[in-house]
């Protein structure tokens, strides 16, 4: 069986549009990032979804400001992890 390519964790969304908000691709280069990604992802709960819409429309308010704020904390995190490791 072939889970479909249109699966994805909604949260790998919702990292690269904190990324792009704080301008980390500007800060630092592909090898960190991708690094970072995978340091932050580590930290969240998966959250599959097929299609964006699903998200819009039935997501509440409140779990969408509790998951954005997990991903604040985990960017957080996972910087200050790679910074005191140098890595």
């Amino acid at each position: 069986m072939k889970i479909s390519d249109d699966i994805h964790n909604y949260y790998e969304k919702l990292v690269v549009q904190h990324f792009s908000a704080q301008k980390l691709e500007e800060k630092y280069d592909v090898d960190f990032i991708a690094d970072l990604t995978c340091v932050v992802l580590n930290q969240l709960p998966t959250r599959y979804i097929r299609h964006e819409v699903d998200m819009s429309f039935y997501l509440p308010a409140s779990e969408r400001f509790e998951m954005e704020s997990n991903v604040k904390v985990a960017i957080s995190k996972a910087l200050e992890f790679m910074r005191t490791h140098n890595v």
